[in-house]
């Protein structure tokens, strides 16, 4: 690879897999291009990440010292990663509190692993039914681009999964702190995972914020028509509550009542 070739491919990937430098570079052999990012990882111009990715080191600061952004490394884990659950509300500063674990959206195998104190935790994307969108964005983040979920599919995650979120007060919290949700896609969404209860426990959701979010009837009717005919408990630990009959969901009071300060 030319200097300038080379220069310019930094400047515009700042963090990079081993497979997209490989079809940048000059005609040349896979040995040449592995010697090459060895000797700038050597030279502190490049951090090696894990095996196959890469992070280039900003002029002027130290590569034992830097830390890339986590949420473009978590991108580049595999061609389909993707920022989700309480990452991708906390990638847009949406959470109540703050981790340093990101869980990445993903069919392919990616074991997980730490890095500069990020923990990266692949999950496996819901399926859905009837071709639906993936509910993922693309958007340009720290001179480079971040696939993240929707705030429309990242509600339905969190709702669907809280204590993948860190439990009921801190997914409701958070997602309190989101001004506005396309609730025809929001719905859409939770009609098309393969589990009628998760179109429960978004219609349950939604009309618990039916002022603050604009929640028509229209909206709910298609969730409701998912109701089980038995109890089910609204989160997957079966913690005892009270059961709301218009949804069949059996309903922590804290949730009900949303008395968070009263939780330990």
């Amino acid at each position: 690879m030319m200097q300038v070739k080379l220069h310019d491919f930094f400047a515009t990937h700042p963090v990079f897999t081993r497979t997209a430098f490989g079809e940048v570079r000059d005609q040349a052999s896979a040995r040449t291009g592995t010697n090459l990012l060895a000797y700038h990882v050597g030279t502190g111009r490049l951090l090696h990440v894990r095996r196959g990715l890469y992070a280039v080191v900003p002029r002027g600061i130290d590569a034992a010292t830097f830390t890339p952004d986590p949420y473009l490394i978590a991108t580049k884990l595999a061609p389909d990663a993707t920022v989700a659950l309480h990452a991708a509300l906390q990638y847009r500063g949406r959470t109540s509190s703050v981790w340093n674990q990101l869980h990445v959206a993903t069919r392919a195998k990616v074991t997980p692993f730490t890095f500069r104190g990020s923990s990266f935790l692949p999950v496996r994307p819901p399926f859905r039914t009837g071709g639906s969108a993936p509910g993922v964005v693309e958007e340009r983040h720290a001179g480079g681009a971040v696939r993240v979920t929707s705030y429309e599919r990242t509600l339905v995650d969190l709702v669907d999964a809280p204590d993948v979120g860190g439990g009921f007060e801190e997914v409701w919290r958070s997602l309190e702190m989101v001004e506005f949700f396309n609730l025809d896609a929001v719905v859409a969404e939770a009609l098309a995972r393969e589990v009628a209860i998760t179109a429960v426990r978004v219609g349950f959701f939604l009309e618990q914020h039916r002022d603050t979010l604009h929640v028509e009837e229209r909206f709910l009717a298609p969730l409701r028509a998912r109701r089980p005919k038995q109890p089910t408990y609204l989160g997957s630990r079966r913690t005892p509550g009270k059961l709301v009959a218009s949804w069949n969901l059996v309903v922590p009071e804290v949730v009900l009542e949303r008395r968070w300060a009263e939780v330990a």
